[in-house]
């Protein structure tokens, strides 16, 4: 069920996710043990899906992934090419989500939280794991 309680929890986890400039958060990124993740992709409208599952991953690929809980760090995973979620939205009503490119990884991202796993546990070896540094890549962008 959805109450208030998770519709707040849900505004204040999309408060925080903007603060943060990310593109998705879970719940127990935050604390709290719900099976909640919100999402907020370039230009379109941020929104949750409660009690999220996958069920259906097509092919693979690598990619690199960082992650608002290992700052500094990001590293060359592999995700599914694409992905069909299944979970609640805000109104309680089921939904289904099939996603491609960046929505993909971040819905896988953002359920694997919900598991307890971080974007590290995919990692094939530690040399796949680069520190970041935010402020140098800024300034190479800024110099392009």
């Amino acid at each position: 069920m959805v109450d208030k309680s998770v519709l707040n929890l849900i505004e204040d986890m999309i408060d925080t996710l903007k603060d943060r400039n990310g593109v998705g958060l879970a719940a127990p990124q935050i604390g709290v043990t719900l099976r909640v993740i919100v999402l907020s992709m370039p230009d379109e409208v941020p929104f949750a899906v409660i009690n999220p599952a996958i069920v259906k991953r097509i092919g693979e690929r690598e990619l690199v992934e960082g992650c608002l809980s290992i700052p500094g760090y990001q590293g060359r995973i592999k995700r599914a090419v694409s992905v069909t979620v299944k979970g609640l939205d805000i109104q309680g009503k089921p939904q289904r989500t099939k996603a491609t490119g960046m929505l993909s990884q971040a819905l896988e991202h953002e359920i694997d939280h919900l598991d307890g796993i971080l974007y590290i546990d995919h990692l094939e070896s530690p040399n796949k794991l680069y520190k970041f540094d935010f402020e140098q890549s800024e300034a190479a962008v800024d110099n392009l």
